[in-house]
């Protein structure tokens, strides 16, 4: 799922409102462990463009 997670993310990436939403999907759906690696995965990708959207669906 953690692969996955990050394949929809990438593609969704163009716009903020559909990149949260499904950012929020995904962190449901996902263990604890894979919550952390995509959270550092996310930043890393993302970090610039989104950190807004990242740091509120990862407090």
């Amino acid at each position: 799922m953690l692969n996955y997670a990050k394949f929809i993310l990438e593609k969704v990436s163009f716009d903020q409102q559909l990149f949260e939403k499904e950012l929020i999907k995904h962190l449901s759906e996902l263990i604890i462990e894979e919550v952390v690696e995509l959270r550092n995965w996310c930043y890393e990708h993302f970090g610039g463009k989104y950190a807004t959207v990242l740091n509120r669906c990862f407090a």
